[in-house]
């Protein structure tokens, strides 16, 4: 397990720094990104997996194509 703190930013938002042993062990480098979960015992941050991007992009590419032959299905 290992403690990180929740720094602040100017805008006021935070920032949580992750050591470089640990971005290193999880192959991650800055600038990747993490989708952030949020569970009833805290949160899990998980790299995005650009497969599944590209693939939730087309999925929303082909409804926006055809959302009223889709809205008729749906009835």
């Amino acid at each position: 397990m290992v403690k990180t703190i929740i720094h602040k930013l100017e805008d006021g938002s935070g920032a949580v720094l992750l050591p470089r042993e640990m971005l290193d062990n999880l192959n991650l480098r800055v600038g990747d990104q993490l989708q952030i979960i949020e569970t009833d015992d805290g949160i899990i941050l998980r790299p995005v997996d650009s497969n599944l991007e590209r693939q939730m992009n087309a999925a929303r590419n082909v409804m926006d194509k055809y959302e009223a032959a889709l809205q008729k299905l749906a009835k």
